[in-house]
């Protein structure tokens, strides 16, 4: 048991899951400084002047560097088959899965270089610095716009493909020409359509060296339509991934919001169309790190989904952490009770934010929508879903926390019905029947 709360402490770690988020926030730091120092150093280390005074230092940052990768790649192979897509296929097979995947590919690019340098010193040494500079790639693991990008690159394979065969044959046309246009001419200079080739693509990336240039006027006329083509030529590949970029930033936007209303219990029978109805009512709310969101007695008439950053939320006996794609105040929407637990940004966050009127409205103008979703808060509560306040089972489950037993007092009615153990908000209030059920109007 100690073995594998020990291994399920690393998983935490390293996949930023769970709680220890500093211990993960300060090795994610760490790991993204030893890569910059890295390629940085490795950079530096190819001047003759600082490999000769610095070797020495160099030498060691390195291995210590290669030996940090190096374990972080075993550690992440270890508790490989914790990951949930992979539970599934057993401790052998989910690490084998794991290690074909392009995170874990480019985990042991970061952690080759130490091999290198200690089983072949004098022999790999252009392989070290070309495997040291490919650690920027582990940048990725931390920057989800290095991820967009490479999605757009590949999504777009295709069209980049076809518009580089479109700039070479641009290229080979024109080298062609130039070389039946010049040859008389320049002969040194044009020897050869491979001579022409070099003249074609310096113009074409309009970068113009000017060591060859044309001198007969048709081979001018010639270079002033290739100088022409190469402005439309390269700014084609250009726009093919740009175009993507703001496609695929767009799309993991519109994927990832509607996912997280898509797994709000609340909503989770609703349509495609219904739910991107409900996505159309979030408004974005930006909150810095240590801002409160919701403090406890607040009137709960609100909902949230974490788009960015992370939230704490301090309940009665316990502190749950939730990241990116979760969300909390569900309960908000249904039965507008006080808040019983206080809500701040841990980190720098961008919340989308759901309102219990703007839903109201909603409902009141699509009451196939409104059926659905009061049925289903109908079943929760007859189902005795345990409930912390407003926060439901669902929410405290996305942080690994189950309130239950002495651990919480659990709420069984979702509809405000007093069984006498509702708190005090400190005015001699009860914390529920503070505002009126958002569904009694629908109540047959």
């Amino acid at each position: 048991m100690r073995r594998e709360g020990l291994k399920r402490a690393l998983y935490e770690i390293l996949e930023d899951t769970g709680k220890r988020k500093i211990a993960s926030g300060a090795l994610r730091q760490l790991l993204i400084f030893l890569i910059l120092a890295n390629i940085f150093l490795a950079v530096l280390e190819t001047v003759p002047e600082i490999r000769t005074g610095f070797g020495k230092h160099l030498w060691f940052f390195q291995i210590i560097c290669g030996a940090v990768f190096l374990i972080e790649y075993i550690l992440r192979l270890y508790v490989a088959n914790l990951h949930p897509p992979l539970r599934r296929y057993g401790p052998f097979w989910s690490r084998m899965r794991y290690a074909l995947q392009p995170d874990a590919i480019i985990d042991l690019i970061g952690a080759l270089p130490l091999l290198f340098v200690v089983f072949l010193p004098d022999r790999a040494v252009t392989m070290v610095v070309v495997l040291r500079l490919l650690r920027f790639l582990k940048l990725a693991r931390y920057s989800p716009a290095l991820r967009s990008l490479f999605s757009a690159v590949a999504s777009e394979r295709r069209a980049l493909l076809g518009s580089t065969m479109i700039i070479f044959g641009v290229i080979l046309l024109s080298a062609t020409l130039m070389y039946l246009v010049e040859h008389d001419d320049q002969p040194e200079k044009f020897r050869s359509i491979l001579s022409g080739i070099y003249w074609a693509i310096t113009t074409v990336t309009t970068v113009g060296y000017g060591d060859v240039v044309p001198v007969s006027g048709l081979g001018k006329v010639v270079s002033n339509v290739v100088m022409l083509l190469g402005y439309g030529l390269i700014a084609l590949p250009v726009g093919i991934i740009a175009s993507a970029f703001a496609r695929e930033i767009h799309s993991r936007d519109f994927v990832v919001t509607w996912s997280m209303v898509a797994r709000v219990p609340l909503f989770e029978d609703l349509k495609a169309t219904e739910i991107a109805e409900v996505t159309k009512l979030l408004q974005a709310q930006s909150v810095r790190k240590g801002v409160m969101i919701a403090d406890r007695g607040d009137v709960a008439d609100k909902m949230y989904f974490v788009s960015q950053g992370e939230v704490e939320i301090k309940l009665p006996h316990d502190v749950v952490y939730l990241g990116e794609g979760s969300f909390f105040g569900e309960l908000a929407l249904i039965n507008q009770t006080r808040r019983t637990a206080k809500v701040t940004a841990y980190r720098d966050s961008q919340l989308l934010v759901l309102e219990a009127d703007a839903l109201r409205q909603l409902m009141d103008r699509d009451e196939a929508l409104a059926k659905k979703i009061m049925d289903e808060a109908r079943d929760r509560a007859l189902a005795g879903k345990k409930v912390l306040g407003e926060i439901a089972e669902e929410e405290l489950q996305q942080a690994g926390v189950f309130a239950s037993g002495e651990d919480a007092k659990l709420e069984p009615e979702l509809f405000g019905e007093d069984d006498g153990k509702n708190a005090d908000d400190g005015s001699g209030d009860k914390t529920k029947d503070v505002r009126p059920d958002l569904f009694k109007d629908f109540d047959q």
